[in-house]
């Protein structure tokens, strides 16, 4: 059966959190989309809740607390690639926006992230405005890791403003290049919205990816499709970094080196995921040698050591 993209005439935008235990987070995630979803004044919105076998009570919570929201509960945790690609499937909406379990929307996030579309020629794909609880911005996107920006990056050279300006990084974390719309080569999966044509003609996520790199590798497919990736800086939302992952706080280390690596695998000739490989190793070495030094953060000392194992593979 054909899939709708239209509700009423209208386009419609369909929203998918993927969730793992992390059912009080969740709730302040929905309930931050009630009222948009109950306005339908512009755009009418479906949620869908996508829950990776949780334990925690987060399906009994959202049937009671927000019965408009659809549910599709997985009996084992499958990642965030293929619980999205779930809940792509089930999704009526022209607008598919992955969401974070741990956001919070603004009254006008989810209207500001769809609006570019119309105004931009090829426009593919949208990234919200991540912002710490604190309300300071958090870094959210970035340009395709080429052997020289991961130098960079594994130098720290690229957190030197002027650098950032220069290169164009990996990961963009001079803030104050947040503050208007940016077309970019990636954002983050936490708030990523794409043109359901688009999934269409270049495939949903890549399952392979369980967590951490797939929306890059995404990203990548859709730009060699000829696309475009914006970063609007319109569209805030509060992202409590690391609560839908196990190690809060220190999250994504390891994951972030594997989804490089598997983006190499897939796209880049041997030589060249070998020479990653070097600089990722060389990069983690640097890591525990610094950490070592000022005598803080055991964990990540003792994470990069797990990645530099990894790279040395």
């Amino acid at each position: 059966m054909k899939k709708k993209s239209y509700v009423s005439g209208i386009l419609t935008l369909s929203v998918i959190i993927v969730n793992y235990n992390t059912r009080n987070l969740l709730s302040d995630c929905l309930f931050s989309l009630k009222e948009e979803y109950e306005k339908k004044n512009w755009v009418p919105i479906e949620i869908i809740v996508v829950d990776n076998a949780s334990k925690d009570g987060s399906i009994k919570m959202v049937r009671t607390r927000f019965p408009f929201v659809q549910v599709i509960k997985n009996t084992r945790n499958v990642g965030f690639a293929k619980a999205n690609n779930q809940g792509i499937k089930k999704a009526s909406g022209q607008f598919i926006l992955l969401l974070n379990s741990d956001t919070k929307v603004f009254p006008t996030t989810l209207k500001n992230i769809i609006s570019p579309f119309f105004h931009l020629k090829h426009l593919a794909v949208t990234g919200g405005k991540l912002l710490n609880a604190d309300g300071s911005i958090q870094p959210s996107a970035g340009f395709s890791p080429t052997l020289l920006r991961v130098v960079l990056w594994m130098l720290f050279l690229d957190d030197i403003p002027w650098i950032q300006r220069l290169i164009r990084p990996y990961h963009i974390t001079d803030t104050s290049l947040y503050q208007k719309d940016t077309l970019v080569d990636w954002v983050s999966g936490a708030c990523f919205c794409i043109r359901r044509d688009v999934i269409d003609a270049v495939g949903p996520l890549d399952e392979r990816f369980f967590m951490y790199g797939e929306e890059v590798e995404w990203c990548y497919r859709i730009r060699k499709a000829g696309y475009r990736v914006l970063f609007t800086s319109s569209s805030p939302l509060y992202h409590y970094k690391g609560g839908s992952s196990k190690e809060k706080g220190e999250s994504g280390i390891v994951e972030e080196f594997q989804g490089l690596l598997s983006l190499y695998k897939k796209h880049y000739s041997f030589g060249r995921r070998i020479i990653l490989r070097m600089i990722l190793a060389l990069g983690a070495l640097l890591r525990i040698i610094v950490f070592g030094i000022i005598g803080k953060y055991p964990k990540r000392r003792g994470l990069y050591a797990k990645a530099f194992e990894m790279a040395r593979q």
